[in-house]
This record gives structure tokens, sequence and C-alpha cells, in this order.
């Protein structure tokens, strides 16, 4: 059998390839990285599929046959788009994908290349042990995720939804990974989150519409009055606080755990015991409210010239279940003058965590790390889960790290000096080995 790049080298090798998503001006890169995939899985003995959803914007698709083909199969997807960099703000260059100081640095190290290296890692040690899952696996590799997977995921499951018959479950991006929290008498627990749900993405463009004319005159009916008026009543509302079921488990595990006198029945008393569960906090506090960022305005072409219209463009957020009564509140904040629609429109999704795929996620956690808590939680953001839900798959975030023995931990998600520690990356592998063999 020939030698293959480590988890290591191939995450490295992923970051070296640039494939910066640039939203509507287009993305670079995707079909290399699809090329270097499938490239490895060739030279392993596997057939992968290379899948172009336009010219150079490519996805690539594995399906492993498992012992017994019988049982419901399982989808684990990454995606291979970054988003952008600036290299003149980063202390490394964020392509050069450098191994130092007990990190992988660059563009995607946590975002997600790291999981990426880890499946193809995964696939490569089979290939090298002569063995497989208990159940067949399909390993997508996606592109566009960084935008709204148009041309990743959700092109796949309209155009090639047979790529993925007979599975049921799907496994991505976030959960799996040690978060340790010090409680009052000094010990320090590792909780692990594993993502249950995802709030809901409704992206939107609005548009306010009155009475164009010469900016000299007064004008009632001013359509960049009318956005802007109504913008700042959605940036102004405080979402109301709901505890919904994941983020409600979570909490009362960590109470419990920790060994904390808290009281969950009011507003007042989440909020509180967020400032004492740690980094735990980033798991929860995102998912407590539904939300409304605006992001774009766009309004006239000349200062003397009242427009005729304006637009803007809204992240909106919404908890499970929620989707119908935010939407209703935001027309009223937006004004009988602003009219919406929709750039996106991806509900909630939640699999819950009663259920054998969560189970066979713990199990292989705490094989590795017996003295872990693990936890379900809601992702505040979107992924491709969602997507692939639209084929009855049950999404869960769990692409799992270990512990650095040192201390380091991922950092610069989205941000400068993005780096994932190579122990982390080395043990996460183990974990995700251990997952896909016996799940």
């Amino acid at each position: 059998m020939t030698d293959h790049p480590d988890v290591v080298t191939i995450c490295s090798d992923l970051i070296a390839i640039d494939t910066s998503n640039y939203g509507k001006a287009g993305s670079k890169g995707e079909l290399a990285a699809a090329e270097y995939v499938a490239g490895l899985l060739r030279g392993a003995g596997y057939d992968p599929e290379i899948i172009e959803s336009e010219p150079t914007r490519a996805n690539v698709v594995l399906r492993v046959p498992g012992a017994d083909r019988s049982l419901p199969g399982l989808l684990v997807h990454g995606h291979l788009d970054v988003v952008p960099a600036e290299p003149e703000r980063w202390t490394v260059a964020p392509f050069e994908g450098r191994v130092a100081d007990g990190y992988v640095w660059g563009r995607g190290a946590t975002d997600m290349k790291d999981m990426v290296a880890m499946m193809l890692a995964t696939l490569l040690r089979w290939a090298a042990d002569a063995t497989g899952p208990r159940r067949d696996v399909v390993f997508a590799f996606v592109a566009d995720e960084e935008e709204d997977g148009a041309l990743g995921a959700e092109w796949l499951v309209r155009n090639r939804p047979e790529l993925f018959a007979g599975v049921t479950a799907a496994v991505g991006e976030s959960g799996g990974r040690p978060v340790p929290v010090r409680a009052p008498d000094g010990t320090v627990r590792r909780f692990y989150p594993i993502a249950v749900a995802e709030r809901g993405s409704l992206h939107m463009r609005v548009r306010a519409t009155g009475t164009e004319g010469h900016g000299s005159r007064p004008n009632p009916d001013n359509p960049v009055v009318h956005l802007v008026t109504g913008l700042a009543r959605i940036s102004a509302h405080r979402w109301p606080l709901a505890l919904t079921p994941p983020v409600r488990r979570l909490l009362d595990t960590a109470v419990r755990t920790l060994g904390l006198d808290a009281d969950l029945s009011s507003d007042e008393g989440v909020e509180a015991v967020l400032d004492r569960i740690g980094p735990l906090r980033e798991y929860v506090e995102p998912s407590l409210r539904c939300s409304t960022n605006v992001t774009v305005l766009d309004a006239g072409y000349k200062f003397n010239v009242v427009p005729g219209e304006a637009h803007a463009e809204i992240d909106v957020r919404s908890l499970p279940g929620a989707e119908d009564e935010q939407l209703a509140v935001i027309d009223e904040l937006l004004g009988p003058s602003v009219t919406r629609s929709f750039l996106s429109y991806r509900p909630a999704i939640g699999a819950g965590w009663d259920n054998a795929w969560y189970d066979a996620m713990a199990a292989s956690v705490l094989r590795h790390d017996p003295d872990g808590v693990i936890v379900p939680f809601c992702m505040g953001g979107g992924t491709d889960a969602k997507p692939f839900a639209e084929l009855g798959m049950a999404g869960f975030g769990f692409a799992p790290l270990g512990e650095d023995p040192d201390g380091r931990t991922p950092a610069g998600m989205h941000g400068v000096d993005e780096r994932v520690p190579i122990a982390s990356l080395r043990s996460g592998l183990d974990v995700l080995d251990d997952f896909l063999r016996t799940v």
C-alpha cells in the first residue's frame, strides 16, 4: 500500500489551496481543492466523483459501502471553500498552510479544512487497514457553503439526490470539541457540545418606496427615511429569550455538573448563569433569542435627488418554530412603506438528542475521554445541514477535536491568524474514525 500523508499534512495542503469564496463576486480554487481530494482518494483505491455545478465550482462525492447495507446510511459533509482573508492583518500568510508552534495555521484551519482533513485521513486509514464502516457512509466535500450553498450542498440535493439514497442522517461542522469549564470548587470539567439543531436562516432584502424629487424641497414621502426608520426599529428591538429543548438540556447539565446554584425560570436567572459557565457561554448565548442584523444598505444616486426607492439586506435568524411569529414582528417594525423578499429561506432544523446517532457520537467521545460531559446545543448560525434536511436527513454538528495537552485551543475562525492545534487534530481524527466505523 502506498504511503499516504497524515492528517496534519492534508490539512496544511488544503489550506495552501486558496478557496476564498467572495459571494456574488465568485470563488476561486474550489476545483483545485476538489482535484486534490479526489487524487488522494483515487490513490488509495477509491472511485470518487467530481461534480461541477458550474465551471470551477466543484464538489466531490464518494459512497463507501458498509458491512450491513440494510442499515440506514450516513452522510459526512465538509465544505472546501473559505471566507476571504486580509493578509496584511495576519502574522502568518493565510494560505501558506504553515505548521509551527503546535498549530496548523491558515484560513480554513478551523472552518473547516480541519474536518475535511480528518474525513480524508479516515478514508486513507480504512484503505490501508482494508476495513470500513458498518453501514454505507457517503462522504461529500462541497463548494459554496460560505455563501449559501447554492452551488454546493443545495445544488447536489436538487440535482443529484440519488447520491444520497438510503441516507437518513448527516454529520457536519461544529460540535464534538472539548470546552473546559472551571467549577466553583476549582475542578475543571470538559464539556463536548454536539449540535442537534440550528436556528433558521431567513436572509431578506427589504425595499422602501416613496416619492422621487428634488433634494432641496420638503418630501414627507422620502423612501430613504422610511427605510432607515424601519431599520432603526428593527435594530433596537429586543427579541424575547426562549429556552429551546437543546439549550435547556445543555444548561441543566452544566448547572448540575458544575454544582451551580441557578434559577433557569427567569430571563435574569438564565443570563446570570451565562457569566458562570465560561467558554460554554458561546454555545448558548447565540441561540437564546431570534435575531436581526442589518448588513447591507443601498439608496440614492445623487446628493440632490430624493430617490424613488431604497434597499437593505437583513440577516434574520429564527429559533426553531418561531419563524412565523418573527416575520410578523419584522413586518410591523419595518412599517407600511417597506416590503420584503427572501434572498434565502431556510427554516430552523432539529434532530434532537434522544436517538442512536447522538448516542453513537457521545460513545465515541467518551471512549477517548471517559471524564467528558456530552451536551446537545442549538447552533446560532447555519450549515449545509439545512439543504440536506430537505432529503429527510437528521442533521448533527460533529467535527471532533481532542484537548491539546499544553492548553492550545482553536482560534481565529473568520478572523485573523486562524489556527488549529496539531494534537487536537490528531486526536479528533481518532474520534471521527471510531464513530464512523462503529455507528
